[in-house]
């Protein structure tokens, strides 16, 4: 396997937690000049460390997905064994979600703490290479240490949102019609929007990043196509209120789920045509 990094995506990742970190010290300075601020460093420690080392079973649970060995599923098992020896990672743990909605992502904080979750939805609709292909984006997605920064800055975004809903619990006790609390969640929800604009802007370059990763370990970018037109196509049978449950991971699916105009404006990915386009012509250069 020709593995390049992708100098692109590290840049961009690179300049993604800048611009938050950045951001969120400026909103910690606001906050501390109307809240308690020690209540809220404490609270957003606790969180920022649960969420760093737990980010992977936090993620499963939220998709009711479970680890499975190798009696389970051996031939997933096998293939993601295989993927990870092409790719030169440590083999992640293999998670499996008992769902309609055909789909998969990758989760965990570094390479040897990952984990790849395919849904049975998936495993019903794909043939072998085509899952092969899901697999090997995911593994991509690993390879690119993308997923951590994708969890931390949606972590930090998960921090603004909960101070526009609860800020005024901050208050240590003042009048909560105070105008400095609501200065503070007003510069919450700035912050909110902006971190949100942040996210999905990488998470699309990511997106394009990990197909081509994926296209390199398999050696088959028409395999990956072929599923993401599967997928794409499959969605829009899958009852409304399956796709519901499951939307809040939609950063980290390979596939999102969709949601009217606004949800496709402010989507976390790029249009599967795009995607299948760049992928055919990647075919296209590794035939000629």
């Amino acid at each position: 396997m020709q593995w390049k990094p992708d100098w692109g995506l590290r840049g961009r990742m690179a300049l993604t937690m800048f611009l938050l970190f950045a951001l969120y010290i400026v909103f910690i300075g606001v906050l501390s000049q109307f809240l308690n601020i020690l209540s809220v460093v404490i609270v957003m420690g606790l969180f920022s460390l649960g969420q760093f080392f737990f980010s992977d079973r936090l993620a499963l649970y939220s998709m009711g997905a479970k680890v499975v060995d190798e009696d389970e599923y051996p031939e997933l098992h096998a293939m993601v064994g295989r993927l990870s020896q092409q790719a030169d990672l440590p083999k992640p743990k293999v998670a499996v979600a008992d769902t309609r909605v055909p789909n998969a992502f990758a989760t965990g904080r570094s390479q040897k703490n990952s984990a790849v979750c395919v849904t049975t939805g998936i495993m019903r609709t794909l043939d072998r290479d085509e899952l092969e292909g899901v697999l090997a984006h995911e593994l991509a997605h690993v390879k690119n240490r993308d997923v951590m920064v994708m969890t931390i800055a949606s972590f930090l975004s998960t921090l603004a949102f909960l101070v526009v809903r609860w800020g005024w619990l901050f208050t240590g006790g003042r009048d909560r019609n105070n105008g400095g609390v609501v200065v503070a969640i007003v510069a919450s929800l700035v912050v909110w929007i902006v971190s949100f604009l942040l996210i999905r802007t990488l998470s699309r370059y990511r997106e394009f990043a990990a197909d081509r990763g994926g296209a390199i370990i398999t050696g088959r970018p028409s395999a990956l196509a072929s599923a993401l037109l599967k997928i794409s196509g499959e969605m829009d049978r899958v009852p409304k209120n399956d796709l519901r449950e499951e939307a809040e991971m939609n950063a980290f699916f390979i596939i999102p789920i969709k949601s009217g105009i606004v949800g496709r404006l402010f989507s976390t990915h790029p249009s599967t045509e795009k995607r299948v386009e760049r992928l055919r012509a990647m075919e296209r250069e590794l035939e000629a």
